[in-house]
Formats: C-alpha cells, sequence, structure tokens
C-alpha cells in the first residue's frame, strides 16, 4: 500500500492514481485515532473546493469520522480553505479538513487540516497523525450510508460561506466599495471562492466564476502567466483593480489598472502601510525567509518588530496563535492579517486592498508610491530551474560550503541560511538559492532596484552554478 505524507500544507496526489476513497479512508482513520486521544467528545468541521470528486472524498472522511464517534459539521456545496478554518472557530471545533489540492493542476485532490484556533494544523500534530496511518482501511465505509448519519444527528450540515459572508460584512465597508465610482474585477480561477465574492461585492466584474473541475487546464495558481486573460480584461474595461484567488481561494493575485501584476512582497508592504498609517494597528510582522528585506525596512520606519520564518505558513500560523501579530506573509501570496484569523486568505486581503483604495481615493499605483516614499523601489522576480537531483545536490552542498563568492560581477557581502541560501551584494540587492524538497527542482529568486537587474542577477546566478 502507497505511504502517505502530508508536504508543506496537507497531502495531495493524483485523482484516480494514489488518491482514492480508500486513501482518503486511510487518513481519516488517524486523524479519527489522533482526535480520540487528544480530545474529549471530538468534532471536526469538514469540507471542499471545485475539484473533481470533492463530495465523494468528503463524505468518506465524513463516514470514518462519524465511524469513529466524531461529530461531523458539513459543508453544504463547496467552500474555500479559509472558511472551514473560521468553521472551526465558530463551531468551537477541534479540527478542520479541507478537501483541497489548491493551486495543484486539475488532476490532483488533497487533504489540509485545520487547528482548533483556526489555522494550518501545527507540524508537531501533522506528523503524528501521519505517523498511525494504517497500510489498509479496515472500515466497510462503502455500506455507510450518508442519509443515516444525517438521521442521527452524527452528521450536522453546516453554511460556512454564509458565516464567512456575514463575518467580513461586520469588517469592511462593503457598501463604500460597491457604490465607489472605482470598478473592481475578481477572476476565481474556477475556485472556491467565486460565490462568496459574487455575494461580497455584487458589482464587481467577474471571471471564471463557473462550475468548471478541470479549470481548463490551467492550474488555478493566481500567478501572471496563468491569468493573462484577467490582466487584458482588466486593461480593455478601464478596471481599476483585479483581485484572483487559487483553487480554495487562500492565495491572493492583485492586478492594476494596467493590467501589471502585484506581486505579493508589494502587498505586504501595502497592508503594513494600511493597517498602521491609516488605521492606527500595531504589532508584529512575520514573514517567510523568501519575502523582500523592504518588510523589514517598513517595520523599522512604523516602530514594528519583525521576524524572519522558514518557508511554509504553518511556521507564520504557530507565531500568530501566541503572539501578537499585525500580519504574516509569504513570497507565494499566502497572507494573514490581524483582525480575522492565523490563515491565509486571498479574498480577505483583496477586501483589505479596495476598501484601502475606496477610502483614501487613490490608486493602486499611487497608493504603491506612498509605500516607495518609505523603503524606495525595487523589484522581485523568481525563477526554477528544472535540474536533475544529482546537480542540485551538488549546488546545495557549494552553497552550505560557502563556495559562491560572487555571481558574475555581483559580489557576495554576507550570505542568510534559514531556510535555503540569500547571498546579499547590498542592503537591498540579492539572490536566493533553494531546493524543492519535493521535485528535481532549484528555486532561484532575486531582490533588486529595478526588474532588469533582477533578471540580470537571476541570470548570473544561473550561469555561475550550472
Amino acid at each position: 500500500m502507497h505511504k502517505i505524507k502530508f508536504g508543506t500544507d496537507g497531502w495531495r496526489a493524483i485523482i484516480g492514481a494514489e488518491y482514492t476513497t480508500e486513501n482518503v479512508a486511510r487518513v481519516s482513520i488517524a486523524v479519527s485515532e489522533w482526535l480520540q486521544k487528544k480530545y474529549k467528545n471530538p468534532s471536526v468541521v469538514i469540507g471542499h473546493d471545485c475539484r473533481f470528486g470533492g463530495e465523494m472524498f468528503t463524505e468518506t472522511a465524513a463516514k470514518i469520522f462519524s465511524y469513529y464517534d466524531i461529530k461531523v459539521k458539513l459543508a453544504k456545496g463547496f467552500v474555500t480553505t479559509p472558511m472551514v478554518s473560521l468553521g472551526v472557530l465558530n463551531e468551537q471545533a477541534c479540527l478542520g479538513v479541507v478537501i483541497t489540492a489548491s493551486h495543484n493542476p486539475p488532476a490532483y485532490n488533497g487533504y489540509k487540516l485545520k487547528g482548533d484556533f483556526g489555522g494550518p494544523l501545527l507540524p508537531i500534530d501533522v506528523q503524528e497523525i501521519e505517523d498511525i496511518i494504517p497500510d489498509k482501511c479496515q472500515v466497510d465505509y462503502n455500506s455507510i450510508i450518508i442519509d443515516d448519519l444525517i438521521n442521527q444527528n452524527k452528521i450536522i450540515y453546516v453554511d460556512l460561506e454564509d458565516t464567512y459572508c456575514k463575518h467580513a460584512a461586520a469588517n469592511f465597508d462593503l457598501e463604500l466599495v460597491n457604490k465607489s465610482d472605482m470598478k473592481f474585477a475578481y477572476d476565481a480561477m474556477f475556485g472556491a471562492g467565486m460565490n462568496a465574492v459574487k455575494n461580497l461585492l455584487p458589482s464587481a466584474t467577474l471571471l471564471h466564476c463557473d462550475d468548471n473541475p478541470g479549470f481548463l487546464n490551467t492550474a488555478p495558481e493566481p500567478i501572471h502567466r496563468n491569468l493573462i486573460e484577467f490582466s487584458e480584461l482588466i486593461k480593455n474595461n478601464k478596471i481599476d483593480c483585479g483581485l484572483a484567488t487559487d483553487g480554495d481561494a487562500d492565495r491572493i493575485g492583485l492586478y492594476d489598472s494596467m493590467g501589471n501584476f502585484i506581486d505579493s512582497h508589494h502587498l505586504i508592504l501595502l497592508l503594513i502601510h494600511y493597517m498602521v498609517k491609516y488605521k492606527g494597528m500595531s504589532g508584529k510582522v512575520v514573514t517567510a525567509f523568501s519575502c523582500s528585506v523592504k518588510v523589514k525596512q517598513i517595520c523599522d520606519y512604523y516602530g514594528l518588530e519583525h521576524e524572519t520564518v522558514k518557508i511554509g505558513f504553518k511556521h507564520i500560523a504557530g507565531k500568530m496563535i501566541k503572539e501578537d501579530i499585525l500580519l504574516g506573509g509569504e513570497e507565494s501570496g499566502g497572507i494573514a492579517t490581524k483582525g480575522h484569523i492565523p490563515e491565509r486568505d486571498g479574498i480577505w486581503m483583496g477586501l483589505i486592498l479596495f476598501e484601502f483604495m475606496c477610502k483614501s481615493g487613490k490608486s493602486l499605483k499611487q497608493l504603491i508610491e506612498e509605500v516607495y516614499d518609505i523603503v524606495g523601489e525595487f523589484a522581485f522576480e523568481r525563477i526554477d530551474l528544472h535540474i536533475d537531483n544529482a546537480k542540485k545536490q551538488d549546488i546545495i552542498k557549494a552553497c552550505e560550503n560557502d563556495r559562491f563568492k560572487s555571481f558574475g560581477k555581483y559580489k557576495v557581502q554576507r550570505i542568510e541560511k534559514i531556510d535555503g541560501f540569500k547571498f546579499f551584494f547590498d542592503a537591498n540587492t540579492w539572490v536566493m538559492i533553494r531546493p524543492s524538497g519535493t521535485e528535481p527542482v532549484l528555486r532561484t529568486y532575486a531582490e533588486a532596484n529595478s526588474q532588469d537587474q533582477a533578471f540580470d542577477i537571476l541570470a548570473a546566478t544561473k550561469a555561475a552554478i550550472l
């Protein structure tokens, strides 16, 4: 039987190959045994996104939980990951389960775990569950009838989307946004955020907000190469700002009125700037190792404490549940803020930024200029190098042994090794090398004063290491 392993954010596999009802049941048995050991009268909130087989896999898990006398709160229809995380808090449940493969290609599905605090289950707990996944499923889940469990009150349907929308309405001036002269657009990428945004922003221009589990054969990841149609729609329809979210709507992509993609580093800076200067909020900022050095600079400007952690939102969530955190963010578009849940939420971040624009009366470009007045202009670029594992290991060994003193004309001044290898050329310019843990891929990231310089650094890095 296939060994099931949880990665950075859950277990993911190809539907019909390793992602089967049998394997979902095996994981759910381990989750059930862990819950029964850790909690008295445990309960679970569970939901699925828009992927193929979501309802079937969710019901399989719900059957197993019920078999183990765990109370199940089941979302009706598709939901986003943040809806499940918020639901765990509101329902005072012990755990959340989301059947989703997030931004992965359409052939995948997955299984995310959410802690009782409303964010990613901490790594130590995930490992405990993974360690007890049985080799075979001994429960005859096919003979268990969902309707019987509902009639016996072992499964209760909950409206997580309604709860989420009411929570958003209580925290944002949606009337201001919807009645504004500014025009907004939203690309759901055929993901689970579609109905919530239709509800919250009825005046927005919508794209890919219908049911398509194949995602038009494009991975629902909100990065520019997957959003060309959305970028053109914004340019051609004089839209002021466009929001995109991934398959389970926890990651954000954003566009300005010219159809330019705004990376998450700029979004993190904008959010800090708005919350501190305009809203008078405070707290510590936590960002992943691959984020811009400008985050520390804006924190210094506003007198905020800043901490850098390893890559993976679980490391940020662990801080958010213990400390007074204003914002936690990562390079891949996952951002969380104070006043919500310790969870990435693309829709929530989009609403903050739309509200910022409407309250200030300024364009996204003008607001970015305000940030540049504090930290200076910068650009960030990333290129993934597809190389064989032997070559990848050789490069990593060279990094570990500090063999790279320069990359072309760029001389290394210092190195940081929190999670990967970050080579600084000066205070604002650096390149980072980090291996993928699951693929024959080496990720290279660069920050510089301009996009041309960032690409030049990446080209010099590629030439030096290959």
